[in-house]
């Protein structure tokens, strides 16, 4: 399938007047058609299946640049595979490639959901990830911490799981002193999927930082804990 035929496929299922709720709830400028979450996820499972890996990343960034909420959505789910041999390079550096573009919680999230399938893959790719926690764009800072977050849900985690742990809370501990929301809500979110595994981490950590954090963090970050 061609690029104009995804953006047909799409297109058959807009609702304008959802649209415009869309766009009056994500505050970005951009055009939105209006779908549900089935619709991309749908059409992204199908191509996964149908397309080799090369034809699959073209049609994923030309998709990207159209810029449309949902193309963009569908994009990112394109990318959304456990196992890419026999390498995934290329699609670690297209992920990469669009983390500049990110502008909305919504599209970030739905490429973290790929981004988190290459970092297990190869977590010596944490390096590069710890570069991003100083970055001047909220999105990509953001995204060290929402790529990351299968490193809470180990039930029995390796030496070497637990210290990426570790890593990843310090991190987290240098963001409490960021008073942007979105930052805030992004350490909340990881320790409170960390409490269900690791609580005593997450004691520890809100012992020592806690005070730092908004109020609604912390109590988000404690919600889980026994």
């Amino acid at each position: 399938m061609t690029l104009q035929d995804i953006l047909a496929a799409l297109e058959a299922h807009a609702d304008p007047a959802r649209a415009d709720q869309m766009r009056a709830y994500h505050k970005i400028d951009r055009p939105y058609l209006g779908l549900s979450n089935e619709v991309p996820n749908q059409l992204a499972q199908d191509l996964r299946r149908s397309l080799p890996l090369d034809d699959r990343l073209a049609l994923a960034d030309a998709l990207w640049q159209t810029n449309i909420f949902e193309a963009r959505i569908t994009a990112a789910k394109l990318l959304v595979q456990a196992r890419i041999r026999p390498s995934d390079d290329s699609t670690w550096q297209l992920i990469q490639a669009w983390m500049p573009d990110f502008d909305s919680w919504a599209i970030a999230d739905a490429v973290a959901m790929a981004g988190q399938r290459r970092l297990t893959a190869d977590p010596s790719r944490l390096d590069t990830v710890e570069g991003w926690t100083t970055s001047d764009h909220l999105w990509t800072k953001r995204a060290a911490l929402v790529f990351t977050l299968p490193w809470t849900k180990q039930r029995h985690p390796k030496p070497e799981e637990l210290a990426a742990r570790d890593r990843i809370l310090g991190w987290a501990a240098a963001y409490t002193e960021d008073p942007e929301w979105f930052i805030q809500k992004g350490v909340a979110w990881w320790l409170r999927d960390l409490s269900r595994k690791d609580p005593e981490r997450v004691r520890a950590f809100l012992t020592e930082h806690g005070e730092k954090m908004k109020p609604f963090a912390r109590k988000e970050a404690a919600k889980y804990l026994p």
